[in-house]
């Protein structure tokens, strides 16, 4: 009878078992222990002595914050020993089956990031509100074309064409900012140009069921093609009547702007980056808490069922997917009128498909694209810092930075997650 009993109680408790050694997720605890033999092999091998500076404050700044003096050896020293611990934490929560806490690889990534910036610039000085200025410049463009991904890929339709949109948008910002010298209308022709593009990415994804990913990336190559075309046909030889747009001036906001820190980083930019901030939190709630964002979000998820309680899906996906264009028209004016000053060649240098990863590192959620974002300008304007105070860290590594950030971000962290279910799945009512 005990036998029986005990084969029962293991057959019970065998789904349990099972269950629980299902849900281990070692993921975590071996990039962790991966990034804590890098910094062995980067901080020991490679150790250099010396003392960083970071300067915290501007000189317009309200409260003028110490700089901060660290020492390379003792810094890198310890976070190598914590870094090892979090791996090991980690390691015990993966055994247990429970999840890795967000928190404990923020912080991982905070020490190591820390400890990377202090051996790199041994002996010289960091800004880190210059730092955090030049991220938020080269996020401006990855945000709004984030959002316009957002959008199109929670009504359905995967949005490919983002770079070929920011492309489009600073192009047509430069031409007609520069005839009317008025930085307002080339805002208006960007988003316009960012319209036109999507709108030839809906027509033939929605109406004409061609593949996506495949409309997307010709609508890239053309508008690379095209913009390229006319930019040396046209704009270079009347650079001086066609391509040089005025530019927003910077903004500041008094008081706010003197803060310390977040002060020159958030409230001393332009028109475009304001509005951008009011952008990702209207998506967001527009998205999340309204009828238009609960409409877009049953297109993309269950388009049969949208259309049984009478919701048209093609025409929801088709002016989404406009609305999406416009957005990241909207965004590739920043390059000509908030940043460079001029259109050139290819000057969105792949930061549509940086995008398109921030959207899938971000869950198709617009606050944690615009979070993937700033991550992924971080990583961008960090090269450019690190190259200027004469970093030991080769100059191709650097510049590799970018993208390697965005492979890792996107199949290491990201792990098994969900896109809408329809998404790039063309509707024929039947």
């Amino acid at each position: 009878m005990s036998t029986v009993e005990s084969t029962r109680s293991a057959t019970a408790r065998s789904p349990r078992v099972l269950e629980r050694a299902a849900v281990r997720n070692w993921k975590p605890p071996i990039g962790f222990a991966a990034f804590a033999i890098i910094a062995v092999l980067i901080f020991v091998v490679g150790a250099r002595g010396g003392v960083t500076t970071f300067l915290l404050s501007t000189d317009s700044d309200i409260i003028q914050l110490p700089a901060v003096f660290a020492d390379v050896t003792i810094v890198t020293t310890v976070v190598i020993v914590l870094l090892f611990l979090a791996a090991a934490a980690s390691a015990y929560l993966s055994f247990r089956a429970r999840k890795t806490p967000l928190w404990i690889i923020a912080v991982f990534a905070a020490l190591f990031l820390a400890a990377f910036l202090t051996w790199a610039a041994s002996g010289a000085t960091i800004p880190i509100p210059g730092l955090l200025v030049g991220t938020v410049g080269l996020s401006v463009p990855l945000i709004f074309g984030a959002l316009g991904g957002v959008i199109s890929e929670r009504g359905g339709v995967v949005n490919v064409a983002i770079e070929g949109q920011l492309l489009a948008g600073a192009f047509a910002s430069a031409i007609v900012a520069s005839i009317t010298q008025q930085p307002i209308a080339g805002l208006f022709a960007a988003v316009v140009a960012g319209v036109l593009v999507s709108f030839v990415l809906a027509a033939f994804a929605i109406k004409y069921v061609v593949e996506q990913v495949i409309v997307g990336v010709v609508l890239n190559v053309l508008v690379i093609g095209l913009t390229s075309f006319l930019f040396s046909k046209v704009l270079a030889p009347n650079a001086a009547l066609l391509n040089s747009p005025p530019r927003f001036p910077r903004l500041p906001i008094p008081i706010l702007g003197e803060i310390p820190i977040i002060g020159p980083v958030l409230f001393r930019q332009t028109v475009i980056v304001y509005i951008m901030y009011i952008a990702v939190a209207v998506v967001w709630f527009a998205l999340f808490k309204t009828r238009w964002g609960l409409r877009l979000r049953s297109v993309g998820e269950h388009p049969q069922a949208a259309d049984t309680v009478g919701i048209n899906v093609n025409r929801t996906r088709f002016w989404n997917v406009s609305l999406a264009g416009a957005i990241a028209g909207f965004g590739g004016a920043y390059f000509t009128l908030g940043s460079v000053g001029a259109f050139n060649k290819e000057m969105t240098a792949g930061a549509g498909f940086i995008a398109l990863a921030a959207v899938i590192f971000g869950r198709w959620d617009p606050i944690r694209a615009t979070l993937a974002a700033l991550l992924f300008g971080f990583a961008s304007n960090l090269q450019n810092v690190l190259s200027i105070i004469g970093s030991p860290v080769p100059s191709e590594f650097m510049l590799m930075l970018p993208y390697l950030v965005t492979i890792f971000a996107v199949a290491g962290l990201v792990g098994q997650v969900r896109a809408p279910a329809a998404d790039g799945k063309p509707y024929i009512k039947s």
